[in-house]
């Protein structure tokens, strides 16, 4: 049984980090490790991580010593993994039992180097909001102009990373830019049709933020995709739209 190395990025999130951590640990596929990376300057939520820390060997709990946001708090967790696979899973997010198992296999059985999965929305309460159908993607146009992967679905090659690629430095968006990245080197994208995954929508999460989202945005196209200013725009204007037709 391969090794599954979990990143968790944390960053004020202590009403629900237990709950992705349990869901972490019970599940079917046991043969994992879970790196935290703890983003937050304010040490207090770090003593309540570390009480969980002793519950299970299998966590492991990295420091920042400054405040550097989830994309590259992942890249530390991923420089420190040991695992065949990795597999993401945000602080207020939560995995079915399953999760791994049916995933792992996924992905075995069709020799995948990335998969994700269908994912459903709640709120703060883990009242059930809608879902998230997951596709394939084998080319860089069918993701352009919307970005419908979910990152705690996702499951990919450590080897993957030995080729340079990363997240990058935003505040939002920068698991797009990844997945983006994937694809322009001809790396399949593909799916499995299986509700697995929870992503708790927050009032209060940076990913919350309108004007944020519209800046990374257009740094996703302009900055990352190298398309000229006018492209960016139309770009930014299709991702706009199809947020707003899936809220």
């Amino acid at each position: 049984m391969d090794l599954v190395s979990i990143i968790i990025p944390y960053y004020k999130k202590k009403n629900f980090i237990s709950f992705a951590i349990n869901s972490a640990l019970k599940q079917s596929y046991k043969n994992i490790e879970i790196i935290i990376i703890y983003d937050d300057e304010n040490l207090d939520d770090l003593r309540f991580i570390e009480e969980i820390k002793k519950t299970d060997e299998r966590i492991k709990i990295i420091k920042n010593k400054k405040t550097i946001g989830a994309g590259l708090s992942r890249n530390i967790g991923i420089s420190l993994s040991q695992g065949t696979y990795i597999a993401f899973l945000d602080a207020d997010d939560i995995w079915k039992t399953d999760k791994l198992t049916k995933q792992i296999n996924f992905m075995k059985n069709n020799n995948l180097d990335i998969s994700h999965t269908t994912y459903s929305i709640i709120d703060e309460n883990k009242n059930y909001i809608s879902k998230r159908i997951a596709r394939n993607f084998f080319k860089l146009d069918d993701l352009l102009k919307s970005c419908d992967i979910g990152t705690s679905t996702v499951v990919l090659k450590r080897y993957l990373f030995d080729d340079g690629l990363l997240f990058p430095a935003l505040k939002t968006k920068e698991d797009f830019v990844l997945w983006l990245n994937i694809l322009k080197k001809n790396i399949k994208i593909y799916s499995l049709n299986e509700d697995l995954s929870m992503w708790r929508q927050s009032k209060y999460s940076l990913s919350s933020s309108t004007t944020q989202k519209l800046i990374d945005g257009f740094k996703v196209y302009y900055k990352y995709m190298n398309f000229n200013y006018f492209k960016s725009l139309y770009y930014l204007l299709c991702l706009s739209l199809n947020y707003l037709i899936k809220k």
